[in-house]
């Protein structure tokens, strides 16, 4: 079983990610977050939004709706540039992105049409009767942004240069998705659209700000920086409205892959829904990351098997528990009830697993697998003492410490 395979049948027993409407058979390019993937992806959101706004001065936030006016699409320029080339195959006639087949269809052979472009926005009609509104499932959240610029001015007391961030669902008409949640068809971004004077300086200034920061908050949180990389677009492979690009790429087992976008989009989307601030057009530098694109990394890097025993060793930040409790002996009732105590008074402070299944070697197994950084046994010693036993995920070293210190400890370890 190769470390995809792996991965996948971690995500889906340990309740991560499973197929999207998997008991009617499943659709492509769709997922759904079990309670330990939807922690994950929150534990990232929330991190992110921590880092991109709350700890700065020059960033406010946003929370736009998914459905536009389509005019905002036609504006942008994504009704007319938002494209992938298509082949199709003349025998069986499945279709395949260009940049992801060779000459002969991988599924039966047969040979290519010649490329074509369709669009990726995914449609939606509105209204109750005939004819219904045609609009658009947004293709990416940045446009909420720009045709939120001014609300935002004359709402806030923000000055250039500064930052507006979101968080939020996109969707795509993907012709393929596939490698797992990588590529689909319904996925969630976190972007921050960055506005600085139209000036070659500094426009080059803050793209290299960003690129250094979106890379170090990647490995402040644990992935391994040779796994990383930025690469820059070739000038034929950037998007309709980037003047410069890099991506932050992640060395997967499917190959270096892009999981955020740091872009210079220039004076591009404002000019185009004709917004101005004071009396220029300001240039926008952008960093999108995917969150499930995220997870999925965070998920591959961590990895590791010692023996016969998965570590999903995750920055204790990213776990979607940071603590484990359970009683030495399920069936003693006075161990049961002192962890029981225990347990419920770490719950009110960070999130917290009860675990009384089995014996105290398989549950050590089970909260190594899904990434909990520290154990909490209760013992017939805690009972005469008042310490309980805290084992590490990562090294398996366990050492005493009181109950009532319990929360210092956590907290200084989290930090």
């Amino acid at each position: 079983m190769d470390l995809m395979e792996k991965i996948v049948s971690l995500c889906k027993r340990r309740g991560f990610v499973y197929p999207g409407s998997e008991i009617y058979g499943g659709i492509q390019g769709f997922w759904d977050y079990g309670p330990l993937g939807v922690e994950l992806k929150n534990n990232i959101k929330k991190l992110w939004w921590k880092s991109m706004v709350h700890e700065r001065d020059d960033v406010v936030g946003l929370d736009a709706a998914i459905i536009m006016n389509p005019s905002v699409w036609e504006a942008s320029g994504h009704t007319q540039a938002f494209t992938d080339p298509l082949v199709e195959c003349k025998s069986c006639h499945h279709r395949f992105r260009v940049d992801e087949v060779s000459e002969k269809c991988p599924d039966c052979g047969g040979p290519f049409t010649e490329p074509k472009t369709f669009n990726l926005l995914t449609e939606v009609y509105l209204g109750s009767t005939e004819p219904k509104q045609k609009a658009y499932l947004r293709g990416e959240i940045t446009q909420g942004v720009f045709i939120n610029f001014k609300n935002i001015v004359d709402s806030s007391r923000v000055e250039i240069p500064f930052g507006i961030a979101q968080i939020g669902k996109a969707f795509r008409n993907e012709i393929t998705p596939g490698n797992f949640n990588f590529r689909s068809r319904e996925f969630e971004q976190m972007e921050l659209e960055f506005f600085v004077k139209p000036e070659e300086a500094e426009g080059q200034k803050w793209l290299d700000y960003w690129k250094q920061q979106r890379l170090d908050w990647y490995l402040g949180f644990g992935i391994n920086k040779d796994n990383l990389r930025l690469r820059e677009h070739a000038p034929d492979e950037r998007a309709h409205y980037a003047r410069l690009a890099f991506d932050i790429e992640y060395n997967s087992p499917f190959g270096w892959k892009e999981f955020e976008g740091i872009h210079h989009r220039g004076n591009w989307d404002l000019s185009r829904h004709k917004v101005t601030y004071q009396n220029y057009t300001p240039w926008v530098i952008e960093t999108s990351g995917g969150v499930d694109r995220a997870a999925l990394f965070f998920l591959i890097d961590s990895y590791s098997e010692v023996g016969d025993r998965v570590i999903l060793k995750l920055h204790p930040q990213l776990a979607p528990y940071k603590v484990a409790v359970f009683p030495l002996v399920a069936n003693k009732p006075d161990l049961a009830k002192k962890a029981r105590e225990i347990y419920l008074q770490l719950k009110l402070k960070l999130p917290t697993v009860w675990d009384d299944r089995g014996n105290i070697g398989k549950r050590y197994y089970t909260q190594d697998e899904i990434g909990t950084p520290w154990c909490v046994t209760v013992d017939y010693q805690t009972l005469e003492d008042g310490t309980v036993t805290v084992r590490d995920r990562d090294t398996a070293q366990q050492e005493r410490v009181s109950v009532t210190q319990l929360d210092s400890y956590f907290s200084k370890k989290l930090k």
